[in-house]
């Protein structure tokens, strides 16, 4: 008789995700993607395992964001010196660093634990449309505004209560 308790490492298989962040809103698209780095999608999902997927996201220079957090948003850090906060809006950083803008705001919806640094490593951002040697790994692709509408037409369909 076997000693081990638990899944095995066959039950924690990790697949790669793709996510095209074109015309998407910053929050849900980060909502969905933190949700796929902690592995609750999936049926064995445990909060003390680390037994979430891969997820690989393009086009994050045309993420969008609502209201006036483009003129508002302002992402501040402080260098650990005397007067040493520094402060980014949110229109800089879309021009120097896209892709920190979703790292930070997936960083922000992930538990803050142990396991939060290794989730953020599996999330694999891209400015543009090329992701280089991550296309081959992918095995599901996430077309979210297909989704949308897929839900908002059932809603539409079902009897008023």
């Amino acid at each position: 008789m076997s000693q081990a308790v638990g899944n095995t490492a066959l039950a924690f298989a990790r697949v790669w995700h793709h996510v095209d962040a074109s015309d998407r809103v910053l929050g849900k698209l980060s909502e969905r993607i933190a949700i796929a780095l902690m592995g609750k999608h999936k049926a064995i999902y445990d909060p003390a395992l680390d037994c979430g997927d891969y997820v690989v996201v393009t086009n994050a220079r045309k993420i969008v964001v609502t209201g006036k957090k483009e003129e508002q948003k302002v992402y501040r850090h402080h260098t650990m010196y005397p007067g040493g906060l520094k402060e980014i809006k949110y229109k800089d950083m879309m021009e120097r660093k896209p892709e920190e803008i979703i790292r930070k705001a997936v960083s922000g919806m992930l538990p803050k634990n142990r396991l939060r640094d290794r989730r953020l490593e599996r999330l694999r951002i891209f400015a543009g449309e090329d992701m280089g040697v991550f296309k081959a790994n992918i095995v599901k692709r996430w077309d979210l505004a297909q989704e949308a509408e897929s839900q908002h037409a059932a809603e539409s369909q079902s009897p008023p209560s």
